[in-house]
């Protein structure tokens, strides 16, 4: 339901998703979701190494990820298709513009120094590492910022991680981010648009 409502508030004190409930349990965050599912389900190994370097790897990513790679990228489906569905009108393309600035100096920081000449984050096996930074690299793609585009290195990067998880899974993963767009073509509650909308032209 809802992620507002009374019973969002008891899976996550933040009402908002990803949220977790594993019967009692209940866990927010996005990050702190998938460590714990796979020290639950004990998933193979390299997704979240029990070398003590490499976890160390995984963990300095998901660190700098979300001041960096998430503070930008979903900014793109916000600014063209979101708060335009919701407010009504399109934003200033400056606006987008400056977040393409902004996300474009994290892939340059990304791919220096996290990719480097390696076929993953943190050497030759996909890890947790790679999965949370594609989810959000792909939401430029689905509103029509092709980010990989000239970034030959950042392009390899994807291909490997499609096909380590399997082309068809990550495309059904994806399948919401790359329609987006039609997001546009829905009728949304008057009373939320109202609710929402100065917010978002925040």
């Amino acid at each position: 339901g809802p992620s507002n409502s009374e019973g969002a508030g008891k899976v996550s004190l933040l009402k908002k998703v990803p949220a977790l409930k594993d019967g009692d349990f209940t866990l927010a965050e996005c990050t702190a979701i998938l460590l714990y599912l796979s020290r639950k389900y004990n998933t193979p190994d390299h997704w979240y190494p029990s070398d003590i370097q490499k976890r160390a790897q995984v963990d300095e990513y998901l660190s700098w990820h979300h001041a960096n790679i998430r503070a930008n990228a979903p900014k793109t489906m916000w600014i063209k298709v979101l708060i335009p569905l919701f407010t009504g009108q399109p934003l200033p393309s400056e606006k987008l513009q400056e977040v393409m600035e902004g996300l474009s100096t994290s892939l340059k920081q990304f791919e220096e120094r996290f990719l480097q000449d390696k076929a993953f984050i943190i050497g030759s096996e996909i890890s947790l590492a790679d999965l949370v930074a594609i989810v959000e690299l792909m939401q430029p793609v689905g509103v029509g910022c092709d980010i990989f585009e000239d970034r030959p290195r950042l392009m390899e990067w994807r291909r490997r991680v499609e096909d380590a998880v399997g082309k068809e899974l990550f495309f059904q993963a994806h399948e919401m981010i790359l329609n987006i767009k039609e997001l546009s073509n829905i009728q949304i509650d008057p009373q939320l648009k109202e609710h929402l909308a100065p917010m978002l032209m925040k």
